[in-house]
């Protein structure tokens, strides 16, 4: 990707592109959290264990997380245009297909489909270097925190999905998703245009991803996004099956909690892209972090009643919202001109794999007899504030994107 436009050049088209990015975004998490949001659903009809959900719901993460590392490094050779309309057009058939496994209760199915299906989760691997280079360095903060906003696909999949399942029907449902998915992919191939200061990366891609792996920024930054942005996917596919375990509520009540949460961090995140452009990237995920920390330990002590407990959980989702938003303007700041797509597609492929793990491990060590995740919650604490530590004496570098080149 080259340099951003200038400023002066640049307003006519970057917010209608900002928009149409964040939208596509929208449209590819609503698809990539659909199994999750429905981990009730699943349980109750293919008559699964807690493990077995754990599993079934973290497929999609797996596949969306590795493939962004590809899709990063295909979008600086193709273009966000072609690569939001591919990814969304490739997401429509393994949504209809775990619609037919869920039809016809079959778990294989619904696995396997499920773990296509990750193909959605790419999405966001596209629009990082699509938006960077509509946008100066000091602004990628503000550019990168609104379209990460698009994660508000999981929201959208919390509340509707359980809703729209019990209005119109499982399949329907699906269908549903699948035309959502069509339509913004033919919004996206006819009104997205590519910045006039970007030019098509000429490089092989396998090349250019061991390039990025071997720059030290990029594992810098995938081992803070694995917490904050892992953080918000785990919680984000897990917590209606925990709510309903440790909570008592059905798939519903479940799903619109679920929707606050996603909602919270969703408008955490470009705030956190905001005060990172502000005040620098470090002071912003040194905050994130320790609040993390706290806020782990407090879930662990199962507050009781609606309001603590909702509160608890707003407040970790602001925490990992102003994270993920701290994080990817550190990126922006740091990862060279030409490389900001494999470096945006390896590190947010980090952040998915950090969600992959955990769904796993509170399946597996949930105890049914204190309805307790303990476990799987002081894990959470202690790698937190490894991470904090990690940014507080091992981390440095600009601080700001001012001195960042174009």
């Amino acid at each position: 990707m080259a340099g951003a436009v200038p400023s002066a050049a640049a307003p006519g088209g970057r917010t209608l592109n900002l928009v149409l990015a964040t939208a596509a975004s929208v449209a590819g998490f609503w698809a990539w959290n659909s199994v999750a949001t429905l981990g009730a659903f699943y349980t109750q009809n293919l008559q699964l264990n807690p493990a077995t959900t754990g599993i079934l719901v973290a497929m999609p993460v797996f596949v969306g997380s590795l493939g962004r590392i590809v899709v990063g490094a295909l979008t600086d050779k193709y273009g966000g245009r072609a690569m939001f309309s591919f990814v969304l057009l490739a997401a429509i058939v393994p949504i209809l297909l775990v619609a037919l496994g869920g039809t016809i209760r079959s778990f294989a199915l619904v696995l396997a489909a499920g773990l296509v299906l990750g193909v959605a989760g790419t999405v966001f691997a596209v629009g990082i270097p699509f938006v960077s280079a509509w946008y100066e360095p000091s602004r990628r903060g503000f550019a990168t925190g609104v379209f990460g906003a698009g994660m508000g696909g999981t929201a959208l999949a919390a509340f509707l999905n359980p809703r729209l399942v019990a209005w119109i029907g499982y399949f329907p449902t699906h269908l549903l998703i699948a035309g959502v998915l069509a339509v913004m992919a033919a919004l996206v191939w006819f009104l997205m245009k590519e910045s006039p200061g970007w030019s098509r990366t000429t490089a092989p891609v396998l090349p250019k991803l061991l390039d990025a792996a071997k720059a030290p920024v990029t594992w810098k930054m995938c081992l803070l996004y694995a917490v904050v942005f892992g953080g918000f996917v785990s919680f984000a596919t897990y917590l209606p099956t925990y709510l309903r375990d440790v909570y008592s509520f059905d798939p519903s009540a479940a799903g619109a909690r679920t929707a606050g949460f996603a909602l919270a961090a969703v408008l955490a995140r470009p705030v956190g892209g905001v005060l990172a452009d502000r005040f620098g990237p470090k002071p912003v995920v040194v905050v994130s972090l320790a609040g993390v920390a706290v806020l782990a330990w407090v879930v662990n002590l199962q507050p009781d009643g609606d309001v603590p407990a909702g509160l608890t959980f707003v407040a970790m989702a602001a925490a990992l919202g102003l994270g993920t938003g701290g994080v990817f303007a550190w990126v922006g700041v740091l990862a060279p001109a030409g490389k900001v797509g494999s470096i945006s597609g390896v590190v947010s492929a980090a952040g998915g794999l950090g969600g992959y793990f955990p769904p796993l491990v509170m399946g597996a060590t949930y105890d049914a007899a204190t309805h307790s995740y303990s476990i799987g919650l002081l894990l959470l604490v202690v790698t937190a504030l490894a991470a904090l530590a990690f940014t507080l004496f091992v981390l440095h570098g600009r601080s700001t994107a001012k001195v960042a080149p174009a």
